[in-house]
């Protein structure tokens, strides 16, 4: 069985959470890992957090990256009112933006332009709804809003890859860190099949790639393996749409690894293997 090469979702220390990877231990990392195509993608919520990324592109060069290492970002999906709060002042230390006060609904954002693009020579953006936006903690409250931003990402301009679809963290978590039931954990029949239809139709007309994220959603020990299996099926769906589809191992430890022989082998049996999956061309030296 063919094993996995590519990885487009690794977070350095840099990245604004708890991740703790330095790039010298990624590229060794990689090498044994047989990941030969990769890139890294620290978190971006706001404008607040462009000195991590700023430093995370000078260890980028540092380690003086081959061609086939590249550089991107993982944004969040939040919304104009919170991006405008913070460049107002006031917020003390807002590293993951606004969690609360918004306006349910409102205009959605990036907190990321075409000129902090070119000035750190981003290569990709992964794009992911990492929270509610100021709706309640009710089933079908967060399912309507996480489609919401699911759509708005796959129709960003700015967006490569939409990450994670459907991942949760936070509110419902059991003592034992783990996750049975709401919003979709038990079930994920309760997400309309036409919100699926819906986003599957924006990825493949924008152009867009999704996320088969590895450590979050498909080798999560969070998550019941009912769903991780309806899961597998829901991304072969997509695929018989004609999505691309692509892999983030969501790397946030200090050293890089992954039971990618695990998710390869969990992928093919739904009919996913690495050869179908996007990535980008080693940059021109």
């Amino acid at each position: 069985m063919a094993a996995l090469t590519c990885d487009w979702h690794i977070h350095t220390h840099n990245s604004c959470d708890s991740a703790s990877l330095r790039l010298p231990d990624l590229v060794a990392g990689a090498r044994q890992a047989g990941i030969r195509d990769l890139g890294i993608a620290d978190h971006l919520h706001t404008p607040y957090n462009l000195p991590d990324l700023e430093a995370s592109r000078r260890d980028f060069l540092a380690v003086g990256p081959s061609p086939r290492l590249h550089f991107g970002v993982e944004v969040s999906c939040v919304t104009r009112w919170e991006l405008e709060e913070i460049a107002r002042g006031g917020h003390a230390d807002p590293v993951y933006g606004l969690r609360q006060g918004g306006p349910p609904g409102g205009p959605l954002a990036i907190g990321l332009g075409e000129e902090e693009i070119a000035a750190l020579g981003i290569e990709y953006v992964v794009g992911g709804a990492h929270w509610p936006l100021y709706v309640p903690l009710e089933r079908q409250a967060v399912i309507r809003d996480y489609h919401r931003q699911n759509m708005f990402l796959a129709t960003h301009p700015l967006v490569t890859i939409v990450a994670h679809p459907w991942w949760w963290m936070g509110h419902w978590q059991g003592e034992d860190g783990r996750y049975c039931g709401e919003p979709w954990l038990d079930d994920f029949g309760v997400i309309p099949k036409s919100m699926h239809d819906e986003f599957a139709a924006a990825l493949r007309e924008q152009g867009k790639v999704m996320e088969v994220n590895l450590g979050a959603m498909v080798l999560s020990r969070a998550y019941p393996e009912a769903f991780k299996r309806q899961y597998l099926e829901y991304l072969a769906g997509l695929r018989e749409r004609g999505v691309q589809l692509t892999i983030g191992s969501d790397c946030h430890g200090a050293s890089y690894e992954m039971a990618f022989g695990r998710a390869a082998e969990l992928l093919a049996s739904v009919g996913i293997h690495d050869a179908d999956c996007w990535r980008l061309p080693p940059r021109e030296e």
